[in-house]
C-alpha cells in the first residue's frame, strides 16, 4: 500500500531505493520528512547518498544515469515521479553543488534564465522575484551587469542561490552550500538560508559542515553508505558522541547519546558482497 501524502507544503520521502547504471545501489530504503516551514539537514561523508537523495527530489536523477527502483516522493499532495519540470511547478527546486552559475552572462541574465520555470510566468511576478533576491543578497544589485563568472566564489553561491528563488520555491534543496568558502562566508550563507526560512520556504540542507547544517535545521539524518543510520532533532544530535567524533571533529564522554536519536535498524556501514566498493559509490552518491 502506498504511504499517505504529505501534509500540504510537506516532503515526505518513504522506502526509497536508488541505482546507478543499474549496478551501483546508491540509497537503500532511505525515508525522510520536511515538514512545511522547517529545516531539515541530510549529514554524512562522501558517497553516502546525500547528493542523490537531492536527484531524486528534485527529478534531476536520470540526468546522471540514475534510477529509483521503489519507493515513493510526495510534495503535499503531488507525487514527485523523476520529472524535473514537474518538480519545479510543484514549487521544488535545487541549487547544485558547486556553484553552476553562467559564467559569460550578467547577474540580471542567470536571475532572468532561474524565472524559466516559475509556476507564474507573469512582468509583474518576474519582478517581485528579482526584488526579493536582490533584497536578500544586496551585492547581486549592485553587480547586476557584471558576468558571473568574475564574481568571487561566494558571490556566486549567492547568485546560485538567488537563481533558484526567481522559480518561487515552496522548498529549497541546498547541495553543500558552504563548499569552498571562507569562513566568514559560510556565516553569511548561513543567515541568508535562515531567513529565506523565515520568509516561509522550506529547506532541505545537504552538508559536510555539520556544525553549521546543525545550528541551522529543526532536524537531521545522518546517512552512511546509502541508508539512514541515525535521526532525530539536531539539537540532539549534535550531542551525541558518533556525531561529535565524526563531524564535529570532538571526543565527549561514553553514554552521552540522546534518547530521542532514532538509530536505523542494522549496520548501516554493511555493503552486500555483491555490491560496489565505498569508492565506486562516491563518484555517484556525493
Amino acid at each position: 500500500m502506498s504511504p499517505p501524502p504529505a501534509q500540504a507544503g510537506s516532503l515526505s520521502v518513504s522506502d526509497l531505493h536508488v541505482t546507478y547504471g543499474r549496478s551501483v545501489r546508491a540509497l537503500h530504503g532511505v525515508s525522510l520528512t520536511v515538514p512545511h516551514g522547517r529545516i531539515v539537514a541530510v549529514l554524512g561523508s562522501n558517497g553516502a547518498g546525500k547528493t542523490t537523495l537531492l536527484r531524486a527530489v528534485s527529478g534531476t536523477l536520470a540526468l546522471h544515469r540514475g534510477t529509483v527502483d521503489s519507493g515513493t516522493i510526495h510534495f503535499g499532495d503531488t507525487r514527485l515521479t523523476g520529472d524535473s519540470a514537474q518538480s519545479v511547478a510543484a514549487g521544488v527546486v535545487q541549487v547544485p553543488e558547486g556553484r553552476r552559475v553562467f559564467g559569460a552572462l550578467s547577474v540580471e541574465e542567470n536571475l532572468r534564465a532561474g524565472f524559466l520555470g516559475a509556476r507564474r510566468r507573469g512582468a509583474a511576478e518576474r519582478r517581485a522575484a528579482r526584488e526579493r533576491v536582490f533584497a536578500l543578497f544586496p551585492v547581486l544589485a549592485e553587480r547586476r551587469r557584471q558576468a558571473a563568472g568574475l564574481m568571487s566564489g561566494g558571490e556566486q553561491q549567492m547568485l546560485a542561490i538567488g537563481r533558484a528563488l526567481m522559480a518561487g520555491p515552496r522548498l529549497l534543496l541546498l547541495d553543500e552550500p558552504s563548499l569552498g568558502l571562507a569562513p566568514l562566508m559560510v556565516q553569511r550563507i548561513a543567515g541568508i538560508i535562515r531567513e529565506i526560512n523565515a520568509q516561509g520556504t522550506s529547506v532541505l540542507l545537504v552538508e559536510q559542515n555539520a556544525s553549521m547544517a546543525l545550528e541551522l535545521s529543526d532536524r537531521a539524518s545522518v546517512l552512511d553508505v546509502g541508508q539512514v543510520r541515525l535521526e532525530g532533532a539536531s539539537a540532539d544530535l549534535a550531542g551525541t558522541d558518533e556525531v561529535r567524533r565524526l563531524y564535529l571533529g570532538e571526543v565527549s564522554d561514553p553514554g552521552t547519546e540522546a534518547e530521542d536519536v532514532v538509530p536505523a535498524t542494522g549496520s548501516a556501514r554493511a555493503l552486500s558482497p555483491t555490491g560496489p566498493g565505498l569508492t565506486e559509490l562516491s563518484r555517484w552518491n556525493g
